[in-house]
């Protein structure tokens, strides 16, 4: 499984993007796609994650009511769009899978098998 993220940048507080992450590869019905990102000298952390089946998601607290995730079963592609974007959402932002992820555990990185390479999202105040 390969997944490849893109959509970071610059852009203005209250300013909004869109991240894509495109998997490629053997992908399962069960797996679960994660997004989590990780700001300097901070650890990773989890934004937001999607089931492939079903589309089930959850959130962080940190990011309900401004990013919102999404999928293209037939592009293979997941999709986080950020709005509202503030300062502290300024990090790293890598797209993750896993299998057999229950609903509770969307949240833990070592839940996920497979990283995609990040992509840079500075929000400038």
């Amino acid at each position: 499984v390969q997944l490849q993220a893109s959509g970071g940048g610059l852009v203005q507080a209250g300013g909004s993007l869109r991240l894509s992450c495109a998997a490629s590869g053997r992908t399962f019905t069960s797996s679960t796609m994660g997004w989590f990102r990780q700001a300097p000298g901070k650890e990773r952390e989890f934004v937001a994650a999607i089931r492939w089946s079903g589309g089930s998601t959850s959130y962080a607290d940190s990011v309900k009511g401004r990013f919102r995730v999404s999928k293209d079963t037939a592009k293979n592609m997941v999709y986080l769009q950020m709005d509202s974007l503030k300062s502290e959402d300024t990090a790293v932002y890598y797209c993750a899978t896993g299998s057999g992820i229950i609903p509770s555990a969307r949240d833990d990185l070592h839940q996920y098998d497979y990283w995609g390479q990040g992509t840079q999202v500075t929000v400038s105040s």
